[in-house]
């Protein structure tokens, strides 16, 4: 099975400027950008979006925010399973 091809914001904000800006059609610059052209017709309609293509932009500060306690939440558990592995060490010696 093929992996998807992932697309850079500058990549897809480049090919909707072919259309918009320099008169390109859109089957035309799909072409020369190696790409399909339901996908450059799909970029335009989302580019009309004030959110779109986030994924490869600036994540907002709520994103941000997550992001930083899914950090947190994987070190405090790593944290936990050492204490946890410590305490069965420690018990064992005792014995």
């Amino acid at each position: 099975m093929s992996q998807r091809k992932r697309y850079t914001k500058e990549f897809k904000l480049d090919a909707i400027s072919l259309v918009k800006d320099q008169g390109y059609t859109q089957t035309a610059a799909a072409e020369n950008l190696g790409i399909r052209a339901p996908m450059l017709s799909r970029w335009i309609k989302e580019s009309e979006d004030e959110h779109s293509f986030r994924g490869n932009g600036k994540l907002t500060a709520e994103q941000l925010e997550i992001r930083r306690l899914k950090a947190q939440v994987k070190r405090l558990e790593m944290e936990r399973e050492i204490l946890k592995k410590a305490t069965v060490f420690f018990a064992a010696q005792t014995k």
